[in-house]
């Protein structure tokens, strides 16, 4: 997008969920603010959907009801190791979503709230220039602005690295599937993950019934296969659970969306002059079902830090201190998760799983939704 050259207030590059609401939110204050998101409209993204009481919250003070925008009810956890299956009830109300149909209702919002969306625009590098920030569109144009917020994502932008992550080699795909109606009617109300040679997986439904598959793989595990094709078949074959699920399954793309590499254990904790969300800020493993709810909880502490006159530094500090402990665990259980040893753990402690299950649910959330200050000019 060729766009002519402007001298803006306020700047977020990236409209998922972090930027979103970190836009949301400086809007809702009075601030003049520009979204660029890169997109020229609603797509989806490789994620595993998932919306944690945290996440539920957050969307609920921005005046999004995740329930009308179709999101289907999580209520069950069931985990398969082998031909070994462990229940249990989740310890929060929980919800699954299409990124498509979040991020879009989030961008809406944040529009109705004053911030101008400039849609198609990919910023291709920022730099500094005397006490200003100068966006470099693609296809020509630039954006001048005092203050730069972050949120593109797990991808970087030139001059801008995020750095490697603790857990650093693994592939994310993600493929959305019609079930029957008897599949589709026991998966109702539960989140199924697999554990497989290499890697973990979730599924779940999400609006219109369709559901969700969503996992990672090692690198080296992944090379073995002759594609998508022969990998999904090895996958299913670990996992009966799942394979069960597929049989009469119905694709709805030809391929899967993929990502890599996936920067698990990632936490900003330098000095970067700009404010940094979502995952240019923290990269929880997916397994948690946390990582919408980092996003907004990362843009919404930027967001009050900002307007309460404190400094990138402050919040980064402010993030790590909050979520360091939960990342660092969540990390830790990804790392085994995708190992031989941690299969054979799991299988043999059946019995436990259920018990296990709940705490690491219980365990790697992140800070609840924030009462904001009246002062700051964000509606509580």
């Amino acid at each position: 997008m060729n766009l002519p050259s402007e001298e803006l207030d306020h700047l977020v590059v990236g409209g998922g969920p972090a930027g979103a609401m970190v836009a949301l939110r400086l809007a809702q204050a009075g601030r003049e603010v520009t979204l660029l998101e890169k997109e020229r409209g609603p797509h989806h993204k490789v994620c595993g959907e998932f919306l944690s009481e945290e996440a539920v919250g957050y969307l609920a003070r921005a005046g999004i009801s995740a329930r009308a925008l179709g999101a289907a009810p999580i209520r069950f956890v069931r985990l398969h190791a082998g031909p070994r299956t462990a229940e249990t009830s989740l310890p929060f109300a929980a919800l699954s979503l299409s990124r498509r149909a979040l991020d879009a209702a989030l961008l809406d919002r944040a529009a109705e709230q004053g911030c101008r969306v400039v849609r198609g625009a990919c910023a291709e590098r920022i730099v500094r220039e005397g006490d200003q920030w100068t966006a470099r569109i693609a296809g020509g144009g630039c954006m001048r602005a005092g203050t730069v917020f972050l949120a593109n994502g797990k991808h970087d932008l030139y001059g801008w690295h995020r750095g490697r992550g603790v857990q650093n080699d693994l592939v994310g795909f993600k493929m959305l599937w019609r079930l029957d109606s008897a599949q589709a009617g026991e998966l109702r109300d539960w989140m199924e993950l697999f554990l497989f040679p290499g890697g973990y997986g979730g599924l779940s439904l999400v609006e219109e019934e369709l559901a969700n598959l969503c996992f990672v793989l090692v690198r080296p595990a992944w090379r073995k296969f002759a594609g998508w094709d022969d990998c999904l078949r090895s996958i299913c074959a670990a996992a009966p659970g799942l394979r069960r699920r597929m049989e009469r399954a119905q694709p709805q793309w030809a391929r899967p969306l993929a990502i890599s590499p996936l920067p698990y254990g990632f936490l900003r904790r330098d000095r970067s002059p700009l404010w940094c969300v979502g995952d240019q800020a923290a990269v929880i493993p997916s397994f948690t079902g946390d990582g919408i709810s980092m996003a907004l909880h990362s843009a919404s502490l930027a967001a009050q830090i900002f307007l309460a006159g404190g400094t990138p530094e402050a919040y980064q500090r402010t993030l790590a201190e909050q979520v360091g402990r939960s990342m660092a665990l969540a990390t830790w259980i990804s790392r085994a998760m995708v190992t031989a040893t941690g299969r054979r753990l799991a299988r043999a402690g059946t019995r436990m799983l259920p018990a296990l299950m709940r705490w690491m649910a219980a365990s790697t959330r992140v800070p609840a939704p924030m009462v904001l200050a009246d002062e700051s000019g964000l509606a509580p």
